[in-house]
């Protein structure tokens, strides 16, 4: 099962800011929704645990993460895949381009994943739901993690 999501988010921090943030593994775990490991393996690569609930099924999806396209601090592409054993898996990438815009930071990504598995035999719309509520947290998380910090 293919999907797609696309959306943006402005940022109070510059774009400088927001590029060594994105590339920060210790500031992309703690904003990633049930994510228990994120270690950078490489230049480009990172490897990644996560435990992931999508209605009945729970699972923990072990994978890499690599960065490609990548031109500071405009944009990069970033491809990721994950095997979550009887869940089945998940791969995809996603397009994120920052733009410097009055009072910050615009963040927009373009996301194309595909699932296999039990997870694609939970329904659409059930899957598309909590994908975007994984993405809203994450965003939510990361607007806190690069916003300075008032004081």
């Amino acid at each position: 099962m293919a999907m797609t999501m696309t959306g943006e988010v402005v940022l109070s921090a510059d774009r400088n800011t927001v590029w060594a943030k994105l590339n920060d593994a210790e500031v992309l775990k703690s904003c990633i929704p049930g994510c228990e490991s994120l270690e950078k393996v490489g230049d480009t690569e990172f490897r990644a645990t996560a435990k992931v609930k999508v209605g009945p099924v729970k699972a923990t999806f072990k994978g890499k993460v690599q960065l490609s396209d990548i031109k500071p601090p405009e944009s990069y592409r970033i491809n990721g895949e994950g095997e979550g054993g009887v869940a089945g898996f998940a791969k995809g990438g996603a397009l994120v381009t920052l733009t410097e815009v009055e009072g910050g930071t615009r963040l927009a990504y373009d996301v194309e994943t595909q699932i296999g598995g039990k997870l694609a035999q939970l329904g659409g719309r059930l899957v598309n739901g909590v994908a975007k509520n994984y993405a809203d947290s994450f965003f939510e998380n990361f607007a806190k993690a690069v916003t300075p910090a008032a004081g």
